[in-house]
């Protein structure tokens, strides 16, 4: 897993605290069969957009059987009933439907968009995939091939290798401690019949959050619920839980031969649920977001050169909470950049952020969603995602509200609790001068 994908795999917290749209309408239906599920209404174009999510991912699988899931996720799509791969793929695009399927450490997804006229059939396509895929046998070694070749880029990828470390030391005998696409040695290892069991462990009713939106009405969405989802097993394996954080102060530098480090680093975040949590959310944006004014961007590139680009992320796994960073900076200026970090991350916990800050920052957050989350598949990406997190469905017309009743007092009250410069853990892939290893 490279260092962007790792953050922005542990950043779903921060994404969904923008909205949709400034009015979404989100419906909550119920299907005959008893399977929920969130729906926008658009008539608009004939089209709809579903976004399905089964909890437990990769980390419901052994720990000796890690890339189990991943392995059989990247196999849905490869064949179903009387339907190899090829006759499959045939099928989908002669309805003009678009299917995909993935997995991480929380979540199996599958992501679908077809056209009104197409729809019973589409879907009836999908349900055949999810439900029953082949797993033939010339299909697993040549996707097996295609992972392992991906295992072997990444034991050489520095920012995989920081990603690795971090979850490392940071989630102690936890499945999140290693990474979901599993090893070498275990995914070769993998059986059809482990597949079969990584199957049965994750596509399950009991960890099942469905969204939709686009041209279908709440009574059509129902029935396909039933259809797509009705005949699957009503229980899956014991989610993982919680995760152990065991992050220590410090720096870990791994030799990396090249001009440039890979600079991860992190420390324990705050959960979604936490009433603090908007007040972190602006405190993140303040120092480290995404707008070239954030105290990073300008310390660590603007007023030094240190580095091109810099930014943090408050974010989380379904058992676990990073406040983490990422940089790439030349290897002789990655002791000074580490140093300008520390010292930013201990003036804002010391003296908080100014009256200034906040107030752009809540404009910021209040008024940036528009474009990145306009259409069908985006909302419906969205609504999933609210859901998984706990959000009600009413979110998107309160969230705002929310980020304004913070007051510069809860900001900095929040700031001396959660940044704590002593605390950092460091990742340094590459070689560094002036850097090393510390306990």
């Amino acid at each position: 897993m490279s260092m962007i994908r790792f953050l922005s795999a542990l950043a779903v917290a921060v994404t969904l605290a923008l909205p949709a749209r400034a009015a979404v309408d989100i419906q909550e239906v119920t299907s005959p069969g008893g399977i929920k599920a969130w729906l926008v209404e658009d008539h608009n174009i004939p089209f709809t957009a579903l976004e399905v999510r089964f909890r437990g991912g990769s980390s419901v699988e052994p720990m000796d059987k890690r890339g189990a899931v991943n392995l059989m996720t990247a196999l849905i799509e490869e064949g179903t009933g009387d339907m190899d791969s090829v006759a499959f793929a045939e099928a989908r695009d002669a309805l003009a439907a678009s299917f995909s399927f993935s997995s991480d450490q929380d979540t199996v997804s599958v992501s679908a968009q077809f056209l009104t006229e197409n729809r019973d059939k589409a879907v009836d396509l999908l349900r055949q995939a999810i439900t029953a895929p082949r797993l033939d046998a010339d299909a697993i070694e040549r996707v097996r091939g295609q992972v392992l070749s991906n295992l072997r880029s990444s034991a050489k990828d520095p920012g995989d290798m920081a990603g690795k470390e971090f979850n490392r030391q940071a989630f102690g005998d936890h499945p999140y401690a290693t990474a979901p696409e599993g090893t070498e040695e275990s995914v070769t290892a993998l059986t059809r019949d482990d597949l079969l069991a990584a199957h049965k462990a994750t596509i399950a009713r009991d960890r099942l959050y469905v969204a939709a939106a686009g041209d279908i009405s709440a009574a059509d969405l129902g029935r396909m619920l039933d259809q797509l989802f009705g005949g699957l097993p009503e229980t899956g394996a014991p989610l993982a839980g919680r995760a152990p954080f065991n992050l220590t102060g410090g720096t870990t530098v791994i030799d990396y031969p090249g001009p440039q480090s890979v600079v991860l680093w992190g420390e324990q975040g705050m959960k979604r649920d936490d009433p603090d949590f908007f007040a972190a959310t602006i405190l993140n944006e303040v120092l480290g977001g995404s707008r070239f004014s954030a105290r990073l961007m300008t310390e660590v590139r603007e007023k030094r050169g240190l580095t091109y680009g810099i930014g943090t992320s408050l974010a989380a796994y379904d058992g676990a909470e990073v406040l983490a960073g990422q940089s790439q900076i030349p290897n002789a200026k990655v002791k000074d950049a580490i140093e300008v970090i520390k010292a930013e991350w201990a003036k804002l916990g010391r003296a908080g952020i100014t009256a200034a800050e906040l107030a752009a920052t809540k404009t910021y957050l209040t008024g940036a969603y528009p474009l990145r989350f306009d259409g069908n598949g985006p909302l419906a990406t969205i609504m999933v995602n609210m859901q998984l997190i706990g959000l009600p469905s009413d979110y998107p017309k309160t969230r705002n509200d929310k980020v304004n009743a913070v007051t510069l007092e809860d900001a900095n009250r929040v700031a001396k609790a959660l940044f704590v410069p002593e605390n950092l853990r460091f990742i340094v892939v590459g070689q560094p001068e002036g850097v090393a290893s510390s306990d």
